[in-house]
């Protein structure tokens, strides 16, 4: 009984079930899956408790995010053929499981318990979970694609912003020891485990042939790339469209990525030696301001690519982050307002990126199998987690080395960033519509829904 409840045909909205119920689902998942943006803050407690150095207690955060991009490509297809309700179960169950291993491997002091059960286990949790409500959304929202999976997966940047000041109150009331970092990790895993069963139990797929009132798919085609056909998952990877999209996804986040994950130290060296220079805590305020950014630019920026279109608004993204970084690396140190705004709004850019990317999908191959498509597209974040602080982090430690201090240990690293946007936009402009060959069959063809809105 408990099985069949999360199967996709016992999931499937009765008559007169709202719409708006499905982006609080959806949020319930993203909030607690975006906790993985707030790992800095167990880092110095475990190298402290645990004698790691910085790049150890790296690992679980690292580890993670590569799983994330695995098992969302791995997972996609399964998550469509189950339905988001079953991808929403295994993404609670992981990633709560997860927080309970670590707090076995940190109360015994293993190290690699806690690598495991955060990087490999809640890493898989990340990934079904980031992916399960995008396709039911999609589905439900036909009419304001951008609009709905903005609200979604604004909640997965917005989610350190939560569990950042929690997570440090819980070390404060546990302790920072290797006891208190346990409690810690075993209440996040229920509280989260609580409150992801809010998106379990909530989500509904539509019935088939369901369709918001008044909403015809011929007259929403309001642009050349937008289809009303269907092109399956293992189609979609034969597309030059679905790489050229790769590249979009992976040189957009390796550049907002660059920024991220050095920030606070970033800010500080900028202005070091300067009339106004950055302390810790105006330091720790930048990194607020940038995630704050992230968060907004996911619903902002998506949500306008509802009336601006999806290949416009990547321009923008590319075009015009490419011009802040270049303003950031001629300005220096010579404004300080210059170069935190220019942040604030590239990061913006590199969370609309994410948000968009679903409904830039939807609109080339269809909403047919767009999770399993979307999941196997963010192995270009995979990548990009990789590649964006391996650039920043080897050329300031070169620049570094060679006696450089201030913008210039960050200087070339920008111009390397505006090269990766400069083909991001080139890759953007050789979209075109998928070649019909790739469609699958009419009669194959799974509805996106017909019904009344509410």
């Amino acid at each position: 009984m408990a099985v069949s409840f999360l199967d996709r045909s016992h999931s499937i909205a009765p008559p007169g079930w709202s719409r708006w119920l499905i982006p609080p689902a959806a949020l319930s998942i993203h909030l607690a899956i975006g906790q993985v943006y707030a790992w800095s803050v167990f880092k110095p407690p475990l190298e402290e408790s645990l004698g790691l150095s910085g790049t150890q207690s790296a690992l679980p955060f690292q580890l993670g995010i590569v799983m994330l991009g695995l098992s969302a490509a791995f997972g996609g297809t399964m998550v469509e053929r189950k339905g988001p309700r079953w991808a929403m179960f295994v993404s609670m169950t992981c990633f709560s499981a997860g927080f309970l291993i670590s707090a076995l491997g940190a109360l015994t002091a293993q190290y690699w318990l806690i690598v495991f059960g955060y990087g490999v286990v809640g890493g898989i949790g990340l990934g079904i979970g980031y992916i399960s409500p995008v396709s039911t959304l999609i589905k439900w929202f036909p009419d304001r694609p951008g609009m709905a999976t903005g609200i979604a997966i604004m909640g997965f940047g917005g989610g350190a912003l939560i569990a950042s000041p929690w997570s440090s109150r819980m070390l404060q009331s546990f302790g920072t020891s290797t006891e208190g970092i346990a409690g810690s990790f075993a209440t996040h895993g229920v509280v989260y485990a609580v409150f992801m069963t809010v998106g379990v139990l909530l989500v509904r797929v539509p019935p088939e042939g369901w369709q918001p009132a008044g909403y015809r798919p011929e007259a929403a085609r309001t642009g050349t790339l937008i289809t009303t056909a269907h092109v399956s998952a293992s189609n979609a990877l034969r597309t030059p469209q679905f790489w050229l999209l790769w590249i979009v996804l992976c040189f957009n986040v390796t550049a907002g990525i660059g920024i991220l994950e050095k920030a606070s130290p970033m800010i500080t060296d900028f202005f070091a030696g300067t009339a106004v220079p950055v302390g810790a805590a105006a330091a720790a305020g930048f990194v607020a301001l940038l995630s704050l950014a992230n968060m907004l630019g996911r619903f902002v920026w998506s949500s306008t690519s509802d009336l601006i279109g999806r290949k416009n608004i990547y321009r923008i993204y590319l075009g015009v982050g490419a011009l802040l970084y270049l303003l950031i690396a001629l300005t220096g140190s010579s404004s300080k307002l210059i170069v935190i705004l220019s942040a604030m709004v590239i990061l913006s850019f590199y969370g609309g990126g994410f948000a968009t990317v679903p409904a830039y999908l939807k609109d080339l191959f269809g909403a047919f199998q767009v999770g399993a498509i979307h999941g196997r597209l963010l192995t270009a974040w995979s990548t990009a987690g990789v590649l964006g602080p391996l650039i920043v982090n080897a050329i300031a430690d070169a620049q570094s080395a060679a006696g450089r201090s201030g913008p210039d240990l960050y200087r070339m690293s920008f111009y390397i960033m505006i090269g990766l946007l400069v083909l991001a936009f080139v890759a953007n402009e050789l979209v075109r519509p998928v070649d019909p060959k790739y469609h699958e069959p009419a009669e194959d063809k799974v509805s996106a829904g017909t019904g009344g809105e509410k």
